[in-house]
């Protein structure tokens, strides 16, 4: 039997993919009044969403005529069979002066030993304004929440001075909130970086784009709920012929309906939730978030093989 899916995916309240706190209007403030003593903006993002997700609000008010890096980091979970195309759309249709993949967990990455040099390289082929005497260059790391900026900075810093982290991370969104002192990163010459708090758009216009947010975890999952975060994976796979979840779940087929697919995970794991009943005695019922929870986490660990989420954009 041939299971027709969803062709479109719109079961989500528009609501829910506004999220702005308080301490993000203010790190965007903090970012601008800085930007007098920044030589240089490196904008990290994630590399399944290359096209997607990224503040508009960087581009016009942030980055300007600085060099302007675009590092797109977690690519040991992207499918680099674009990589080249998206270079190139990125460069021609933004202001962005280079664009650097990482995986930061990697201490012998690649593309984390590029960005200093690349940086210094754009620096001195720029105009530093008032900055034209400093002898020191000064970075400013920015993102949406949860990318890996903090990550980034204390890679470049231990691969560089052999030392260890200075900038906090998290596995959740939010945990930088405000822009931090500056970080050295290099004696000679000297660089010091800037952390600072992920700042989404005030408004996700596009639904698709909330919930590919969600899905790389830059949005707390509570805010969503995990169950539409998981519902969207299942739409995404289906959409793009990949079943690679029919098995994990213990699926008989491929199917559209999240709950279903969620029921028989649980059922197979024993994976259940105790309820009492109106006589007093008590029911067990399928764990349904936690199957959620555990199909967005197997998806974020990269359980379902190296993904472009954007592969539509390209």
């Amino acid at each position: 039997m041939t299971t027709k899916f969803r062709q479109s995916y719109q079961v989500i309240d528009k609501s829910l993919l506004r999220w702005f706190p308080g301490h993000m209007n203010k790190g965007m403030k903090q970012m601008q009044q800085k930007l007098k003593s920044i030589d240089c903006i490196i904008e990290v993002h994630d590399a399944r969403i290359p096209l997607s997700g990224r503040n508009p609000d960087f581009r016009y008010n942030i980055s300007g005529i600085r060099p302007h890096i675009l590092v797109l980091n977690k690519m040991d979970l992207a499918d680099l069979s674009f990589k080249q195309k998206i270079e190139e759309k990125i460069k021609a249709e933004q202001n962005i002066s280079k664009v650097i993949y990482t995986n930061c967990k990697d201490a012998l990455c690649p593309g984390v030993k590029q960005i200093l040099p690349a940086a210094l390289s754009l620096i001195k082929g720029s105009n530093r304004f008032n900055r034209s005497e400093n002898i020191d260059s000064r970075i400013m790391v920015i993102g949406v929440p949860n990318v890996g900026k903090s990550s980034l900075i204390n890679s470049i810093k231990n691969t560089i001075l052999g030392k260890k982290s200075s900038a906090p991370v998290g596995a959740v969104a939010g945990i930088t909130r405000a822009v931090q002192n500056q970080i050295k990163i290099s004696h000679d010459p000297l660089v010091y970086v800037l952390d600072t708090p992920g700042v989404m758009s005030p408004v996700i216009k596009n639904i698709e784009t909330g919930l590919k947010l969600a899905l790389c975890a830059t949005l707390p999952d509570h805010l969503v709920g995990e169950e539409v975060i998981a519902d969207y994976l299942l739409y995404w796979f289906n959409k793009n012929n990949n079943f690679e979840y029919v098995s994990y779940l213990n699926c008989d087929e491929p199917t559209d309906d999240i709950r279903i697919a969620l029921a028989k995970a649980a059922i197979y794991r024993q994976a259940s939730i105790k309820y009492k009943n109106y006589d007093g005695a008590y029911i067990y019922r399928p764990d349904l978030q936690g199957m959620a929870r555990n199909f967005l986490n197997a998806f974020r660990t990269g359980v379902f093989g190296k993904i472009l989420l954007d592969n539509d954009l390209v």
